[in-house]
């Protein structure tokens, strides 16, 4: 029962963010980019739910208006990462051995670095901004989804059913098409899923070091660096984006765990 409940309100979460990232003006009518200096530092409380910040603009329209920059381009960075890593699992999982192996090395190495500092050493190479940190945090995941496609592709290339599919005299091109993608890419729906939650936190740790969107602009990584700095006399400013960070990353992943469980994914 518990689990059941945790997956609603998780569903219920995920949902509320979808409509922030697609129609923020549902939840917000107001601009995020709107300074009121006499509304500075204003405390959580009525005419500023979530308070305000050192300009004046009020967190809960930023928090809905920042959705759209930090989910969007975390569920863009997962689909890079998934994108590479389908490439590179098919090629392992149905190439030759010797193909095999040469992906399966190169992935390992990729794989032993962690997702965040590799995507640090792609920032440095291309440079900081909202591009450069969509594309680090795609490449730094996709040796981890080619790994889990790879071990899926190459059980259901090895199950009965495709082998009876191949006695059939059915072509390699068909066997793919009608068995061994749809079985392999359905249960990637809840890894994904997982994905979405632990992009948005990597997407706005690289925020926060100033390696991605940058002030002003509403996205929630760049929003709790900008309000460190008055941590100890307006704590809202920090503690506001980074509760939205937590709950989106905590309902992404039990939602995705909830999939997995249902799908049979690697969750």
């Amino acid at each position: 029962m518990n689990g059941r409940l945790s997956a609603v309100v998780s569903a219920v979460i995920v949902g509320l963010i979808v409509l922030a990232v697609c129609w923020p003006g549902l939840l917000t009518p107001g601009d995020p980019a709107a300074v009121d200096p006499t509304q500075a530092f204003t405390a959580p409380g009525p005419g500023h739910w979530l308070g305000a910040d050192e300009s004046g603009r009020d967190l809960w329209t930023r928090v809905v208006h920042g959705a759209r920059a930090s989910v969007g381009i975390g569920a863009a960075a997962t689909g890079i990462g998934v994108g590479a890593g389908l490439v590179l699992g098919l090629t392992a999982g149905l190439g030759p051995r010797w193909l095999d192996a040469a992906v399966g090395r190169v992935v390992e190495v990729l794989f032993a670095l962690p997702t965040l500092v590799l995507a640090l050493l792609l920032v440095a190479v291309q440079g900081a901004g909202v591009r450069s940190s969509v594309l680090a945090v795609g490449v730094a995941t996709a040796p981890g989804y080619a790994r889990i496609l790879r071990a899926r592709v190459r059980t259901v290339a090895a199950s009965g059913y495709v082998e009876a599919a191949r006695l059939e005299g059915h072509g390699p091109a068909r066997v793919l098409t009608r068995h061994v993608l749809p079985n392999t890419l359905w249960p990637l729906v809840s890894v994904a899923t997982l994905g979405v939650g632990q992009a948005v936190v990597w997407v706005c740790a690289l925020s926060f070091l100033g390696l991605g969107a940058l002030p002003p602009s509403p996205e929630w990584g760049a929003m709790v660096n900008a309000g460190r700095l008055y941590l100890d006399s307006a704590w809202w400013l920090t503690v506001v984006p980074g509760t939205a960070i937590t709950l989106t990353a905590a309902a992404l992943t039990v939602l995705g765990r909830r999939l997995g469980q249902v799908t049979g994914g690697t969750a």
